[in-house]
């Protein structure tokens, strides 16, 4: 997919929704920020609720939430770096995870429940850690860029077609 026509086309739709700028902005944020946690099959219904929860815009949620499917073979680096800061956050002392060909992965232990609780907490506390201020910074992009459209939008209606009887 070819990422400038996907941005154009997904800018042009958030530019139409009719909504104030922190609605809107509110959506992108929360859409962002659950678009890089490691919740497969639930980011899109977490953004629903948390922007319905907060009153902001649940389309710009949606078509945010969307971007990490066009950044998706980028993913797997983007957990690695998020796993590995919420592991440093959780170790005592504090110290990195292991190298991945030194992970002890051998005998299924993948498999086991306490291997998949302790990756799962690292990777969602550095998701959460690692997402917050790109969601942020979004929030703050997204107003600026939707109040100075719809500044311009209002500064110069369209022409009205006149009506003759």
């Amino acid at each position: 997919m070819n990422l400038r026509a996907w941005w154009h086309e997904h800018s042009l739709k958030l530019l139409a929704i009719r909504d104030t700028p922190e609605a809107i902005a509110g959506g992108v944020a929360i859409g962002i920020f659950f678009g890089f946690t490691p919740l497969f099959g639930l980011k899109t219904l977490s953004a629903i609720l948390f922007a319905w929860l907060t009153r902001s815009n649940i389309l710009a949620a949606v078509l945010a939430t969307t971007l990490h499917d066009i950044i998706l073979p980028f993913m797997p680096v983007i957990y690695r770096w998020q796993y590995d800061v919420g592991f440093w956050l959780l170790s005592q002392p504090h110290h990195w995870p292991p190298p991945l060909h030194k992970a002890p992965w051998e005998h299924h232990q993948w498999r086991s429940w306490a291997t998949i609780s302790k990756v799962g907490k690292d990777l969602l506390l550095g998701s959460v850690i690692c997402s917050a201020p790109l969601a942020l910074l979004s929030f703050v992009v997204t107003r600026r860029i939707v109040a100075r459209h719809q500044q311009k939008k209002h500064a110069h209606p369209p022409p009205t077609a006149e009506v003759k009887s």
